[in-house]
C-alpha cells in the first residue's frame, strides 16, 4: 500500500478514537456532520499554528504530535503556558468568547491536526444539542481552570541519546522499560512500553526497499514518510515508546531527536563533559520554541558517596533538568520511571526552627514503609532537613550528622551591638558547612545532590519569593534560613536574600509545579501563636522577675525577642496553611506546641515526636493513598 494512503487511513482511525473519547455517545448523525466539516492540517516541527492577538477563526484537534502554547507579557517576555498532545483541542475558547487568540501555539514536532472553521462550529452548535453541551462543558472547565493544558504532560515518545563513551543505551532502555511498565500498570492499569532502535526501523524500511541513509532526495522523502507512519502506529498502541538513538549522529538519531516528546541525554559521569557530536549537530541550533525538553541523565557507580562537578555538565547545555542515577540500583531506575510518568513523589518540609528535627522522624517512618522520595524542597530549617533527604544517605548517617552538627547552638553568637541582626550568623554558617562537608565529602552544590532539590528564600531586593535550585548548597541553606532581624541576609547574584518563611513557609505550591511530580507529601510545623492573658506588655524589670520564677508560676507568656522574630516573619505564610494543606496528597502535622524554636539540644526528643506522629498517620492511610505512594495497605506493611 502507498505509505501516504496508509498514513491517511491510520490518522482517520486515530481521529475516530479521539472524537469518541471527547463526544462519547453523541448521535452518529451529528458526528458524521462534524467529520464532514473537518479539514486536515499537517504542521512541521517549529511552525506556528496561531499567533497571540490574532482573530480566532477556527479550532483544532490534535490527531498526532505535540504543540506548545506561549503567552507574551507587556514587558515582551514569553512564558510557556501549556502543551497539547494527541486527543486535545486547541483554540476553541476564542470561538466562544469572540476575543483574540490568548496564546501563540507552535508545533514542537511534526504534527497532524484537524481544523473546524468558526462558521461550521456555530452551525454545529445550533444543529446538535448534544455536541453543544459537550463543547460548552469543555469551555466551562477551561475557564474555571480545570481543563488547562499541563505544561508537563506525560511524554509518550522518549528519546534515549548517549552523549559519552561508556554508556550502554540498550541495557539502560531494558531496565527503564521494565520500571516504566510496572509504574504505568500501577497508575493506569496497563503498561505497554516499546523500545524502538535503529535496527528495527532499518529492517522495516528494507522490506519496502528504502533507507533513511539513502542519498537520493526522493528516496529519503519516501523513507521519512514510512518512518513517520511506523512511529505513529507504534505510539497509538503503546503508553510509552523509547526511541533508542545511535551512538553517532546518524539519520535515525536525527529522527529520534525530532520525533520525541522528551529527550534523555545519557552520560557516564566519569567521562569528559564536552558536547557530543549528536548534540552539536542536532540539538544546539533548533528553531526557537521547538526545543524538546532535554533531561541530562548522569550515570554513576552504585558505591559512589555523592556526585561531583554537576554544574559543569549543566552549563554546557540548554537543559530542562537533570537526574543522577545509579543504573545498577533498581530504586534509582524506579525513580526515573516515576518522574517520566509524572507520578513522582515530592516531599515538602516547612520551616519552624528546632521543631524542624521532626522532619527526620517523619522521613524515617516514610522510608520504613517503603515510600521513596523523588524530589524534595523546603523552607528555612525545612530546607536544611530537605538537603539531608536529597543526599540519599542512610538514616543512621543522617541522624549522626545532624546530632554532631547541631551539638553547637547555631543561634548562640549574639551581636553585642546589633546593627543588621541579633545573631552574627557565624556559628550557623559553620554548622551548615561542617554538615555538608561531612555528608558529601566536599563543599557541594545543590546540583550534586542525588535527588532533585530546591529551597525557598525571600528576595529582599525584589520583594518576592525566590526558589533556589542551583549553586553552592551552604549559601542556599543560609539564604533560606536567615530570618530578618535575627540573622544577616545573604548576598547572591548581587541581591539580598533572607528566610523564605516570610513569603512561603510551607511551599507545597512550588513542589506542585516541578516536572515529574504527581504526589506531594507535606510536613507542616505550624503551631498556634501565644495568647496574651494580660492587658499590656509589662516592662523589662517585671519580665526579668517573672522569668526567675518556676515555669508553672510565671504570669507572662510572652515570646522573647529571638522567638518573636522567628515567628512574626512567618505569620503571612501561616495564614496560607489551610490552602497548602489541601494541596497535599499526604499531610503530616506533628504536635510540637511545647517545643521551643531554639531548643536545638532536644533533637532526639523532637525526632521521636515526628516519628510517632508519622506512624499514626501512615497506619490510617486508605488503599488509594497507599497505592498512589507505591506501598501496600497500612495493615499489610512490614513492621
Amino acid at each position: 500500500m502507498d505509505p501516504t494512503t496508509a498514513r491517511q487511513r491510520f490518522h482517520d482511525d486515530l481521529l475516530s478514537r479521539h472524537l469518541k473519547a471527547i463526544f462519547g455517545e453523541v448521535e452518529a448523525a451529528s458526528l458524521q456532520h462534524l467529520r464532514q466539516h473537518l479539514r486536515w492540517v499537517e504542521i512541521a516541527g517549529g511552525d506556528t499554528l496561531m499567533h497571540q492577538g490574532e482573530e480566532g477563526d477556527s479550532m483544532y484537534l490534535v490527531v498526532s504530535g505535540r504543540l506548545r502554547a506561549y503567552t507574551r507579557g507587556d514587558d515582551g517576555s514569553e512564558r510557556l503556558v501549556g502543551e497539547m498532545a494527541r486527543g486535545q483541542t486547541v483554540g476553541e475558547l476564542s470561538l466562544y468568547t469572540g476575543e483574540p487568540r490568548a496564546a501563540t501555539v507552535v508545533a514542537v514536532r511534526d504534527s497532524v491536526l484537524v481544523r473546524l472553521a468558526k462558521s461550521e462550529f456555530t452551525q454545529l452548535l445550533q444543529s446538535s444539542a448534544q455536541v453543544s453541551i459537550v463543547l460548552t462543558r469543555q469551555i466551562v472547565h477551561r475557564l474555571k481552570g480545570e481543563g488547562r493544558h499541563n505544561t508537563h504532560d506525560r511524554p509518550v515518545a522518549i528519546g534515549l541519546v548517549p552523549i559519552t563513551a561508556g554508556v550502554d543505551p540498550a541495557a539502560f532502555a531494558a531496565g527503564l522499560s521494565a520500571q516504566l511498565s510496572e509504574r504505568l500498570m500501577a497508575s493506569t492499569g496497563h503498561g505497554r512500553v516499546r523500545v524502538v532502535g535503529g535496527a528495527d526501523i532499518g529492517a522495516a524500511l528494507a522490506d519496502a526497499g528504502v533507507s533513511l541513509d539513502d542519498a537520493d532526495p526522493e528516496a529519503q522523502a519516501e523513507a521519512s514518510r514510512r518512518v513517520a507512519l511506523l512511529l505513529d502506529e507504534i505510539e497509538a498502541t503503546h503508553d510509552v515508546v523509547l526511541l533508542l538513538a545511535d551512538a553517532a549522529p546518524s539519520a535515525w538519531t536525527q529522527r529520534c531527536c525530532r520525533h520525541c516528546d522528551e529527550l534523555l541525554l545519557l552520560a557516564d559521569a566519569t567521562q569528559p563533559m564536552a558536547l557530543h557530536a549528536t548534540e552539536e549537530r542536532f540539538l544546539m541550533h533548533r528553531p526557537p520554541r521547538t526545543e524538546v525538553a532535554e533531561i541530562l541523565v548522569l550515570l554513576h557507580p552504585a558505591d559512589l558517596r555523592s556526585p561531583r562537578g554537576t554544574a559543569g555538565w549543566l552549563a554546557r547545555r540548554p537543559l530542562a533538568g537533570h537526574v543522577h542515577l545509579r543504573p545498577s540500583l533498581a530504586r534509582d531506575m524506579a525513580r526515573m520511571a516515576r518522574l517520566l510518568t509524572r507520578t513522582g513523589i515530592g516531599l515538602v518540609l516547612a520551616g519552624g526552627g528546632a521543631r524542624g528535627f521532626a522532619h527526620l522522624g517523619v522521613y524515617r517512618a516514610l522510608r520504613e514503609r517503603g515510600i521513596e522520595i523523588d524530589w524534595v524542597g523546603g523552607t528555612s530549617i525545612g530546607a536544611v532537613m530537605a538537603a539531608y533527604v536529597a543526599s540519599d544517605q542512610s538514616l543512621d548517617t543522617v541522624m549522626a550528622n545532624a546530632r554532631r552538627a547541631f551539638a553547637v547552638n547555631p543561634t548562640g553568637d549574639y551581636n553585642l551591638f546589633p546593627l543588621i541582626s541579633l545573631f552574627k550568623g557565624v556559628r550557623l554558617r559553620g554548622v551548615l558547612r561542617r554538615a555538608v562537608d561531612e555528608l558529601t565529602g566536599f563543599d557541594a552544590d545543590i546540583e550534586d545532590l542525588w535527588k532533585n532539590y530546591h529551597c525557598v528564600a525571600t528576595n529582599y531586593s525584589r520583594a518576592c519569593e525566590h526558589r533556589i535550585d542551583d549553586g553552592n548548597l551552604v549559601q542556599a541553606l543560609l539564604a533560606s534560613i536567615s530570618i530578618p532581624g535575627a540573622l544577616p541576609p545573604v548576598v547572591r547574584g548581587g541581591e539580598l536574600l533572607c528566610d523564605g518563611g516570610t513569603f512561603n513557609n510551607f511551599p507545597v505550591d512550588v513542589m506542585r509545579s516541578m516536572r515529574g511530580v504527581g504526589q506531594v507529601i507535606g510536613i507542616d510545623l505550624n503551631t498556634r501563636t501565644a495568647q496574651a492573658g494580660f492587658e499590656a506588655i509589662p516592662g523589662n524589670i517585671s519580665l526579668w522577675r517573672d522569668r526567675l520564677r518556676p515555669l508553672a508560676q510565671r504570669r507572662y507568656r510572652v515570646p522573647l525577642l529571638p522567638t518573636y522574630l522567628m515567628t512574626v516573619t512567618a505569620l503571612y505564610s501561616m495564614s496560607r496553611q489551610r490552602q497548602a494543606q489541601q494541596n497535599c496528597d499526604l499531610y503530616f502535622h506533628p504536635a510540637l506546641e511545647r517545643v521551643g524554636m531554639l531548643q536545638w539540644q532536644r533533637i532526639d526528643q523532637i525526632v521521636a515526636r515526628g516519628y510517632a506522629h508519622a506512624k499514626t498517620v501512615l497506619a490510617a492511610m486508605d488503599a488509594r493513598q497507599a497505592a498512589q505512594l507505591g506501598v501496600a495497605r497500612a495493615d499489610d506493611a512490614p513492621p
